[in-house]
């Protein structure tokens, strides 16, 4: 069985079959999934679908790219619902530098305030980087995030920063682009990371893995993820999506009641 650790099943891309998208899903073996909420919209939606359905739960955070639309209400929100029974991280926070919606510095501000919020409520942490290694890095072991530790989302680093995010207690999340033809970096990852910190992922309706590339991408196709990962590390499938599963239920402090 599989856990998909980031799905936005709370996208407009996902409006009309929701109920059929987790049938596909749990069709190809997949349990467990975490739905992403990281504004006002997608937080609620998010919540919506965890009362819904049984073996979804949510992580509820701010996007580095709205940062400056997070008011101290909504921080306030995040505490409230953080007490949710099926909200299991915090998140995604982080720094993405490749859109400049928010300036660099109301990023870092929002992304201290949403660490320190997760010390507080003891929730692990999901991080969003995009372009912004050193930055995201560095303020993660200026500000302790090693006391709850959390994912590194659809990591894209380099082995060097993934140890580095490793040292800090974080969990590497590996999606679609492992399966890239191309995609050095992220297969050198798969291969490298211990397989106790090893997490995989969607990221869908984005990132569709190989053959899908392209299309709209759907936790269904985690399975792929896997299958690649597995042949990477030279181990079976089995044992790779038994132990990702494992480690994703031990991180989120969800209850195996397969």
């Amino acid at each position: 069985m599989l856990f998909d650790t980031h799905v936005h099943l709370n996208a407009k891309q996902f409006q009309g079959d929701v109920q059929e998208t987790i049938a596909r899903a749990q069709e190809a073996g997949v349990k467990e999934m975490v739905v992403i909420g990281f504004d006002e919209p997608t937080i609620e939606r998010a919540m919506e679908l965890v009362e819904q359905y049984e073996d979804l739960y949510a992580a509820v955070g701010w996007h580095p790219v709205d940062a400056i639309d997070m008011t101290d209400k909504h921080l306030h929100w995040l505490e409230e619902l953080s007490a949710h029974p099926k909200v299991v991280a915090l998140g995604e926070m982080g720094l993405d530098y490749h859109w400049d919606k928010s300036p660099k510095d109301v990023q870092k501000e929002v992304f201290r305030k949403q660490i320190a919020l997760a010390k507080k409520v003891k929730l692990p942490i999901i991080i969003h980087n995009r372009e912004a290694d050193q930055d995201v890095v560095h303020l993660l072991e200026e500000e302790g995030a090693a006391e709850v530790g959390g994912i590194m989302h659809c990591f894209g680093g380099s082995v060097e920063i993934a140890d580095r995010c490793l040292n800090m207690n974080f969990h590497i999340g590996l999606g679609g682009p492992v399966t890239f033809k191309n995609a050095r970096r992220p297969k050198e990852v798969a291969a490298h990371v211990p397989i106790e910190r090893l997490l995989i992922e969607t990221d869908c309706p984005y990132l569709a893995p190989h053959p899908y590339r392209g299309k709209r991408n759907e936790p269904a196709y985690v399975k792929r993820v896997a299958e690649d990962i597995a042949e990477l590390r030279g181990i079976r499938y089995e044992e790779l999506s038994q132990k990702t599963r494992e480690n994703a239920l031990k991180l989120f402090g969800i209850k195996d009641n397969n």
